[in-house]
């Protein structure tokens, strides 16, 4: 599905260029108006030529000078409408968003009933959206296991969300319904089955690319895995079967919210890491900021020097 993304923050577009500003806009309806406007929004956001731009009825605002206008942007079945600002004199057109900061970002993504990798009672969280049919997120994956976590230790906690791309990643879907399956029961035993996963992408895709073994396979690995944690055989054989989508697809839900583009796509108390599987460098970057801010002392690079003691000063009149 298509999602209109738009730059945050303020933008100020210039309407008129080397012409007399008016003083106050004219009555009436203006078409060559429009018309800048209309073509301004389509070259500073580089919308393509099948979605419509249709301006709505200018409304009084909060800031001296301007108006409100609601811009509608329609691609399809897909709208949204995007409210600009513009001059009363009709020479600039402003992009303002408004941010609540009476909200954190971090509660905008729920981890509850979701496996916790690390210290449950973390300050800091990192959340990352898994396609485990994805090669990315196979190798932010390890980064994350073992290095970033014993990095960090008890200081970090992980939580995975699902958000399969069925798109291009055809066994992803069933993997994930594996994988909560699993969790449903025991979350040490989900994470074995994820690093599994990543580990051996290649081996469940096969050269022949058979979606039934690939599907038989998830199932062979999430029942060994089951095996070995001492699982509920009966509850994990009825979870398998019935191949509930319900949870998966509502993560996806919530990646889609999120403006997620795809996968790995991570988040530290709410902030998000560059897309993709990024070094692990920038990843520990937004950590280290994420633990700061909650009052904990990162942890000092690998190979750093430790920062030297403190040295006592020395009594008055010593040395004389």
């Amino acid at each position: 599905m298509l999602r209109f993304r738009f730059l945050a923050g303020l933008l100020v577009l210039g309407l008129t260029a080397g012409c007399k500003a008016q003083s106050t806009a004219p009555s009436g309806p203006d078409p060559a108006l429009d018309r800048r406007i209309g073509i301004m929004v389509r070259s500073q956001y580089e919308l393509p030529a099948d979605m419509t731009v249709t301006l709505g009825a200018r409304t009084p605002s909060q800031f001296t000078g301007y108006e409100t206008l609601p811009v509608t942007i329609t691609h399809g079945s897909n709208t949204q409408v995007v409210t600009f600002l513009i001059s009363t004199d009709n020479t600039k057109l402003v992009h303002l968003d408004t941010f609540d900061l009476t909200k954190d970002p971090a509660d905008a993504i729920p981890i509850a009933g979701r496996p916790i990798r690390g210290n449950p009672a973390a300050k800091v969280t990192v959340v990352n959206f898994d396609d485990l049919e994805c090669g990315y997120c196979a190798r932010l994956h390890a980064e994350l296991f073992p290095d970033t976590l014993d990095h960090y230790k008890s200081l970090v906690r992980f939580v995975y969300k699902d958000d399969p791309l069925t798109d291009i990643h055809p066994w992803a879907m069933h993997a994930a319904v594996d994988a909560n399956c699993l969790a449903a029961q025991s979350g040490d035993v989900y994470w074995a089955y994820v690093d599994y996963l990543h580990a051996h992408g290649g081996e469940i895709t096969g050269s022949d690319r058979d979606l039934t073994k690939s599907f038989a396979a998830l199932d062979r690995i999430a029942h060994q895995e089951a095996t070995l944690g001492k699982l509920d055989e009966t509850t994990l054989n009825a979870c398998i079967a019935k191949q509930d989508q319900t949870q998966i697809l509502a993560s996806a839900k919530l990646a889609e919210d999120l403006g997620i583009q795809g996968t790995p796509s991570t988040y530290v108390n709410g902030e998000k890491v560059n897309g993709g599987a990024v070094p692990e460098e920038e990843v520990w970057m937004v950590i280290d900021r994420a633990l700061r801010a909650v009052g904990e002392q990162p942890p000092p690079a690998p190979g750093s020097a430790p920062a030297p003691a403190p040295v006592a000063s020395a009594p008055a009149g010593a040395g004389k």
